[in-house]
C-alpha cells in the first residue's frame, strides 16, 4: 500500500507530500489540473518509467532542469519501504530502500500497479505491436525471467537485422539459434497466457456488454503444426530450417520477416474479427475489460493484490455498465481514481475513502 508520495518539480504539481494512507483515494478536478500527474507519479515509482512519455526530461516542471519523486509504501508484513527516483543532467537514479538499483526490473513486485487510461484503446484499434506489448506487459508484471527472455530475443533480433541490412551472412546462424531458442519460449508463454486470459475476458465481456463469444485470438508468426488438440509449437530445428529457408526473403526486405515480433493478436466473435463491426462503446469496453482481466490474471498468478490506477476511464460508460465493471474488479491493495467535478463519484465512496480536490497542481482533502 502506498502511504505517501512527495514531489519536486514533477510536472505542474506543487513541491510537497500527499498522504495516501487509505484503501480508496479519489482525485477530483477539471482537466489539466494535475489529477493524472499524481497517478503518473505512482506508476513512475512502481516501474521506474512513465506511461505518458518515454522521455524523462518531459516530466520536469517548466522552467526547471531536474525532478524527483519519492514514495513510501507498506508491505504485507507491515514493513515500511521506499522508492526514490531522481532525474537531472539527462540521467536517472533509482533508489529502493535507500540503495541504488541498476535495472528497473528490480522494481517488479515492489508495488505492482494496473493502469487504466484512455490510451488503452490502442490495444484494440492500434497496431499489432500494441497488442503484443500488452501481452508482454502482463507477463512481465510478475515474472522477471520473462523480462530477461524478451530482452535476449530483442537483442538477437537487432543483431540479426544489422547483418541482414549489411548483406552479411557471417554469424547469422548464431543469431538464428538465439532467435529460435528465445522466440519459441516467448511463443509458448504467450500462448499459455492468452488461454488463461480468454477464461477471464470472455466471461467479463459477456457479463458487462451482454455479448457472448468474444475471444482473444493468438496467431503466432511461427505456425503451429497439426489441428485441434494435436496442435504443437514447432521445435528449434524446425525454426532454424524455416529461418534458413526464408533468409533470401529477409535479405531482400532488409529485415527478419518471421518470429514473435510478427505475432498477431485479434478479438474474434464467431470466428470473425469483431473490432471492425464493434461500436465505439464496445471497443472502449474491450479496452477497459482487458485491464480488468490483467488485474485478475496478475492476482491469480502471484496470489497478491495489485494497486489499481483508473484515469477517467469510467466516463464513457453508462451508469449501469459502470456498476457492472466496478463490481467485477478483483480484490485490490489500493484503488486510485480520477473524476471530473460533475461525476457521481460519491456513489463509489466508502467510509474510509479519501477525496482530494485538485486545482493548479495543488490538492485539498475534502
Amino acid at each position: 500500500m502506498f502511504l505517501s508520495v512527495s514531489f519536486y518539480n514533477f510536472r505542474n504539481l506543487k513541491n510537497d507530500k500527499i498522504d495516501l494512507s487509505s484503501k480508496e483515494i479519489f482525485f477530483v478536478g477539471q482537466n489539466g489540473q494535475g489529477k493524472s500527474n499524481i497517478l503518473e507519479s505512482l506508476y513512475y515509482c512502481a516501474y521506474g518509467n512513465s506511461f505518458r512519455t518515454h522521455v524523462d526530461s518531459e516530466i520536469v516542471k517548466k522552467g526547471e532542469k531536474e525532478f524527483s519523486v519519492r514514495s513510501l509504501y507498506q508491505e504485507d508484513s507491515g514493513g515500511i519501504r521506499s522508492v526514490n527516483i531522481f532525474f537531472g543532467e539527462g540521467k536517472k537514479r533509482i533508489e529502493k530502500n535507500g540503495k541504488q538499483i541498476r535495472d528497473r526490473k528490480e522494481l517488479i513486485n515492489t508495488m505492482p500497479c494496473i493502469l487504466f487510461c484512455h490510451d488503452d484503446l490502442r490495444f484494440v484499434e492500434g497496431q499489432p505491436a500494441d497488442r503484443r506489448f500488452f501481452l508482454d506487459q502482463s507477463l512481465s508484471m510478475y515474472d522477471v525471467l520473462y523480462i530477461d527472455l524478451s530482452r535476449r530475443y530483442k537483442q538477437a533480433l537487432k543483431n540479426r537485422n544489422v547483418l541482414i541490412k549489411e548483406k552479411k551472412s557471417s554469424m547469422i546462424e548464431m543469431y538464428d539459434i538465439q532467435l529460435a531458442q528465445n522466440g519459441l519460449e516467448i511463443q509458448k508463454q504467450r500462448k499459455l497466457a492468452l488461454f488463461k486470459f480468454n477464461e477471464i475476458f470472455t466471461r467479463l465481456y459477456e457479463q458487462v456488454a451482454e455479448i457472448d463469444g468474444v475471444t482473444i485470438s493468438y496467431e503466432p508468426s511461427w505456425k503451429e503444426f497439426g489441428e485441434g488438440f494435436s496442435k504443437r509449437i514447432p521445435n528449434e530445428n524446425e525454426i532454424l530450417d524455416l529461418l534458413k529457408e526464408n533468409r533470401e526473403k529477409d535479405f531482400l526486405m532488409g529485415t527478419t520477416l518471421s518470429g514473435p515480433h510478427r505475432d498477431k493478436i485479434q478479438f474474434l466473435r464467431n470466428g470473425k474479427n469483431f473490432v471492425p463491426i464493434a461500436s465505439m462503446g464496445q471497443r472502449r469496453l474491450i479496452a477497459l475489460l482487458l485491464r480488468v482481466s490483467q488485474a485478475v490474471f496478475y492476482s491469480q498468478a502471484i496470489k497478491e493484490k495489485p494497486v489499481l490506477l483508473m484515469d477517467d476511464v469510467l466516463l464513457e460508460l453508462d451508469p449501469e455498465k459502470r456498476q457492472r465493471v466496478t463490481s467485477l474488479l478483483p480484490e485490490y491493495e489500493q484503488l486510485f481514481c480520477t473524476f471530473l467535478p460533475g461525476e457521481p463519484y460519491e456513489r463509489y465512496k466508502r467510509s474510509t475513502t479519501k477525496i482530494f480536490q485538485i486545482e493548479k497542481g495543488e490538492w485539498k482533502e475534502e
